[in-house]
């Protein structure tokens, strides 16, 4: 039988150690990594992400929350999960996302309805906008096109305003509904043109647009998507847009800025948020990774497609204050006009 050699065994086995070795031996005599050493690391997703969309499948918000989902998905390798918790205008979902763990595992896509409007419409919500959640990225914005009936005689911003002011009050807008982006679009379009309009409310768009190519109602801000094809077909008439630049679905239409109404802007933006508490280099990561898939051109040319504009890189930071500004425009056009939900 083979003997060890006589070198102490100790001595012997350190110096042929390699320095790698030595030094996962250190970690091991260390003891385990903190849980939240990746976490703190900025290292995110850590597995399936859920994300909640307060709205039903197939809607506009839940369309572009999938088309950014996917590539986020792709980018970092790890699945993100649409949940749709639709109800209440978007205000159960919003709810649920807000008792979640701030651990980066349950996110929130939602717009401007839960966050800028809602909280200025429904005192008694179950969330606080603006204390129980982590603003983390602005996704993306969709601006609205004016539409009027055919049977109305303006073909330009500066026609109907004028129009409104010669007939005041005679004049009809549709909306979806009280408090809807639709009718705070179309009070501080008549707030700012000075002009008076009746309001009548619908359940949906559908019915809206009946009476709009009949005669029965005179204007509505609907979505470019939805109105566009009615105005090719020569049912409606398109007057402007309410972004801040033209929409690529329609680049002959200009804004209400340019028509008239200066500084005039309004958009539905979509943006990514996640319960109170999270740690700022978690938040980073998430606002890291979804800018990162907001400028793939694959991405922006679906968007684009649906009518809605990929949001340019911004932090945190400057998402929430964007949000914070967007919600104190709709407060005051809001308390100014009185706005009671049905």
């Amino acid at each position: 039988m083979r003997h060890a050699t006589s070198a102490p065994p100790t001595r012997l086995t350190t110096a042929r150690l390699r320095p790698l070795a030595l030094a996962a031996l250190a970690m091991a005599l260390c003891g385990p990594a903190p849980a939240t050493l990746a976490q703190d690391a900025g290292s995110w997703p850590r597995g399936t992400v859920r994300v909640i969309v307060p709205f039903p499948a197939s809607g506009a918000t839940d369309l572009v929350a999938r088309v950014i989902a996917q590539r986020v998905s792709q980018d970092t390798g790890q699945q993100l999960v649409i949940d749709n918790k639709p109800g209440a205008g978007g205000t159960i979902g919003a709810g649920e996302a807000a008792k979640a763990a701030p651990d980066g595992n349950t996110l929130l896509f939602t717009t401007s309805s839960t966050h800028a409007i809602s909280p200025h419409l429904m005192p008694k919500l179950a969330y606080r906008a603006d204390r129980d959640f982590t603003p983390i990225a602005h996704a993306a914005d969709a601006a609205s096109i004016l539409l009027v009936t055919p049977s109305l005689p303006a073909k330009t911003v500066q026609e109907l305003i004028s129009h409104a002011k010669a007939h005041p009050g005679q004049l009809n807008y549709a909306t979806s509904g009280n408090g809807t982006i639709v009718h705070l679009n179309s009070l501080a379009f008549a707030a700012q043109a000075g002009v008076q309009l009746t309001h009548v409310p619908y359940k949906g768009t559908a019915q809206s647009i009946t009476d709009l190519a009949a005669g029965q109602v005179h204007l509505l801000f609907d979505s470019i998507p939805t109105g566009l094809p009615h105005v090719t077909s020569g049912r409606l008439r398109a007057l402007a847009v309410t972004g801040e630049q033209r929409s690529a679905l329609a680049p002959n239409l200009p804004t209400l800025a340019e028509s008239g109404l200066p500084g005039y802007a309004s958009v539905t933006w979509f943006g990514v948020y996640g319960p109170a508490g999270m740690k700022p280099e978690l938040v980073s990561r998430i606002n890291q990774a979804f800018n990162q898939a907001l400028q793939n051109p694959e991405v922006v040319a679906s968007l684009a497609r649906q009518g809605v504009d990929a949001a340019k890189p911004q932090t945190a930071a400057q998402f929430a204050a964007m949000v914070q500004a967007d919600s104190a425009r709709w407060a005051r056009v809001i308390k100014d006009n009185r706005i009671a939900l049905d």
